[in-house]
């Protein structure tokens, strides 16, 4: 496990994300940092049946740890969903 100064950059990090995710109805909690400095990620709410989860986890949230914390070396997901997964949806948003 990370010391406590990685992760709290990794949580402001993620926070500089999160109203982004919300706005979707989903989320992401920080599980883990591997010895090789890869962070390791819960999607909760609709990120979690979302098809363009795997997207938004490289795009979104890979690139805003990396902007705060660039040591890192990727993201990972332990509930990432296919998008040929036949239960993914995508979020509702309103109109």
């Amino acid at each position: 496990m990370a010391d406590q100064q990685l992760l709290n950059q990794i949580e402001h990090a993620l926070d500089n994300i999160r109203p982004y995710l919300e706005a979707d109805g989903g989320n992401v909690k920080l599980l883990n940092v591997t010895d090789s400095k890869v962070v390791v990620l819960e999607l909760l709410g609709n990120c979690g049946s979302c098809p363009m989860s795997t997207m938004t986890l490289k795009a979104g949230v890979e690139e805003a740890i990396k902007r705060v914390v660039p040591e890192i070396a990727g993201v990972e997901a332990v509930n990432i969903t296919s998008p040929d997964d036949p239960n993914a949806r995508l979020p509702h948003t309103a109109n």
